[in-house]
């Protein structure tokens, strides 16, 4: 197993994408701690039931205080931290609308959530990677910010702040052997995904598909073994890239 001996930090970890990378980082031998402001016990039992080790941590990644809570709790558990996956963010119920007509709270919201949530949860955990030598920061980003995806612009531009702090971070964290990259997905067939576009949400599998080099929606299953890879050692010496996972809709 690539991760034995490797503790790993997973935020909006109760389901869709956090519940699927929890699973695959503990089937690779990490120990992880799953958080989350909603409960995370079906994410842990699901690790569990297959023989891994997790715990659940309530955390809020816009606030510091619950971000430096959650990774004291880590410390505790396990007596370190070597990977972070940045994972929460606002999307799912995100009300869109052409930009001018956005709403100005929901911008804050996504603003201080998927962006300066990121800034948090790594301040709160670079400390201890730090203290054992190194570690791996692996940042949520999305196809969106690199395509433009229209009614949407407070998660375009969250998530393309996600690119510009991985990039920013990975300077300042190479002599440090702390490694940070970006993952960036197109619409996974998640429940969120299905909330976010509603109605719509048929006709928007259908297109996003037919916009693919490879012709077929993209399912969480797709997204772990990228995930694996930049969490283990395989990837020592990969820092700073955005990796496209999006059936080829775009080259970067």
């Amino acid at each position: 197993m690539q991760l034995t001996n490797k503790v790993a930090v997973v935020t909006g970890a109760a389901r869709g994408l956090g519940r699927a990378y929890v699973e695959a980082l503990a089937a690779e031998g990490a120990a992880v701690v799953a958080a989350d402001l909603n409960d995370c016990s079906d994410s842990v039992a699901a690790v569990e039931a297959a023989g891994g080790q997790a715990i659940a941590a309530t955390v809020d990644v816009a606030d510091g205080d619950s971000c430096q809570n959650m990774a004291e709790l880590a410390m505790q558990a396990f007596g370190r931290v070597d990977i972070l996956i940045n994972n929460a963010a606002l999307y799912a119920g995100l009300k869109g609308a052409r930009f001018e007509q956005l709403d100005e709270d929901q911008w804050d919201r996504v603003m201080r959530v998927n962006i300066k949530g990121t800034w948090l949860t790594s301040r709160a955990v670079v400390g201890h990677m730090r203290a054992s030598g190194g570690g791996s920061i692996i940042n949520i980003a999305s196809l969106a910010a690199v395509f433009g995806l229209p009614y949407g612009l407070d998660y375009v531009a969250s998530k393309a702040a996600v690119i510009g702090m991985t990039r920013g971070m990975a300077r300042e964290l190479g002599p440090d052997h702390i490694r940070v990259n970006a993952v960036a997905p197109s619409a996974v067939m998640t429940e969120g995904t299905e909330e976010f576009f509603g109605e719509k949400f048929e006709k928007a599998k259908a297109v996003i598909a037919a916009n693919q080099l490879i012709p077929r929606n993209l399912e969480t299953e797709d997204l772990t073994g990228t995930i694996v890879y930049l969490a283990s050692d395989a990837s020592r010496f990969v820092t700073g890239q955005t990796h496209m996972v999006d059936g080829g809709s775009w080259f970067l």
